[in-house]
């Protein structure tokens, strides 16, 4: 005869294990939401990567990245991210306009859609122009 807690581990596993299945699917994950620029020069490369890991069952795309203004610009893979592998967005700040700075970007990816909008912000300071340089609008 089987004992009742042999009974009870085996339901238990098969239960962790119907548990296990329902996450399955692509599963963007991400150490830092914000890329902080710091002081940078007037005209200077605007470029950072943001670094992400795909810790899903699944392969992860990235379906668009979209800055909150025309003066923020990403460059994201177009192919499909394997489960624990990772992949770099590069965004770009237009340093030619000068002070404080806090933007947003937010990643659009194929995760289920409870879960697939991600907002990242970058921040910093753009130092001042040279003498004589004509400043853009800000908006």
């Amino acid at each position: 005869m089987v004992k009742p807690s042999v009974i009870a581990l085996f339901i238990l596993g098969i239960s962790l294990a119907g548990n296990a299945q329902s996450v399955s699917g692509p599963k963007i994950s991400f150490t830092q939401t914000i890329i902080d620029y710091g002081e940078v020069a007037y005209g200077s490369d605007g470029e950072r990567p943001w670094t992400f890991k795909n810790e899903g069952t699944a392969p992860l795309l990235i379906t668009d990245v979209k800055g909150s203004c025309g003066c923020t610009v990403a460059k994201y893979p177009r192919g499909p991210i394997q489960p624990g592998r990772e992949g770099t967005v590069k965004i770009r700040y237009d340093t030619k306009r000068t002070g404080l700075f806090s933007k947003t970007a937010t990643i659009i990816t194929n995760e289920p859609e409870d879960r697939n909008f991600h907002v990242i912000t970058i921040m910093g300071r753009v130092g001042a122009a040279p003498e004589g340089t004509p400043q853009p609008k800000r908006k």
